[in-house]
């Protein structure tokens, strides 16, 4: 088994994009050429596997779901949400501005990247990307539950946050933040928490299996359609990666630290008036073009792969 360093770093970069809530894996995957491949990899893993292992053996049934690019991507993704998971949290709590600028830029700029792929255009585009941008809409602005931190929970938690994360444009930190799971799944992966983690990890193998079979269909029969539901995925959560937000109201976390539990997007003038410091703009616009300039990198970097 060669081990593909590319695909490793690709998976490290889904690993971190899915550690920021607002920030989807599935959107990385996209922009750098591994989509359709991950999805399709992953569809193969049913129970027709074991007719093929039967008939052509291990070799053959591994070879079949392309077992190999399947490892290495997660290990990336795996090492990325573990040894990063600190840096993501510090940067969120101490320089939340530059961070969301970031990932601002990252996630428009792959919003064109998208947009590119859609061949045709009609109403139909129209009514999916509408659609698209409802959906998110209606999910960065919902109330956030507060389900209790129970193994079960995290299973289920678990199989809805990664059919979020393997949507461009939805994020499964998102989601597990408003299932109010968000904290108590970081903590286990700080903390090392391994029973949790594997419950966690269960319940993620289990809606990845089932999921990524209707989107893998969709894509192949709608496909621009589909590319357009998932344009307005991202248009419709642009608002919440915002760089700077006013915070409506608070919740404690699982550390029984005070974090922010809804918030609006304003303006950077606004933002300065209300929290007496700086809006950091030339930062932020510098590290919007960084985000940018990655994903143009991941383009280039893919197209010779």
């Amino acid at each position: 088994m060669n081990f593909d360093f590319r695909t490793f770093f690709k998976g490290m970069a889904m690993g971190a994009a899915d550690v920021v809530p607002g920030v989807s894996g599935g959107t990385i995957a996209f922009i750098s050429g591994i989509y359709d491949q991950l999805l399709e990899s992953i569809r193969r893993i049913n129970p027709n596997l074991i007719g093929v292992w039967r008939q052509q053996g291990l070799s053959g049934a591994w070879q079949h779901i392309n077992g190999t690019f399947l490892v290495t991507l997660l290990s990336g993704i795996l090492t990325s949400i573990l040894t990063l998971a600190r840096v993501i949290t510090y940067l969120l709590e101490h320089h939340p501005v530059p961070l969301w600028s970031f990932f601002f830029g990252l996630i428009l700029i792959s919003l064109v990247h998208i947009g590119r792929s859609i061949k045709g255009h009609g109403i139909g585009t129209l009514v999916a990307a509408l659609a698209g941008f409802g959906f998110a809409y209606f999910i960065t602005v919902s109330n956030p539950l507060a389900l209790e931190a129970s193994y079960l929970n995290f299973l289920l938690g678990g199989m809805v946050a990664i059919c979020a994360m393997i949507l461009p444009g939805i994020s499964g930190s998102f989601i597990l933040l408003l299932l109010g799971l968000y904290g108590p799944v970081l903590a286990a992966v700080k903390g090392l928490d391994l029973t949790v983690i594997a419950i966690f990890a269960t319940g993620c193998a289990l809606g990845l299996l089932t999921f990524s079979h209707l989107l893998s269909f969709l894509l192949r029969r709608f496909h621009g359609l589909t590319l357009a539901f998932l344009c307005g995925l991202m248009l419709g959560t642009l608002e919440k990666i915002w760089p700077w937000k006013e915070v409506l109201s608070w919740r404690t976390n699982s550390s029984g630290e005070r974090v922010p539990l809804l918030e609006q997007a304003i303006s950077p003038g606004h933002y300065e008036a209300l929290n007496g410091v700086s809006a950091q703009v030339p930062l932020a616009l510098v590290c919007a073009l960084a985000g940018i300039g990655l994903v143009w990198g991941l383009e280039r970097f893919a197209a010779r792969a």
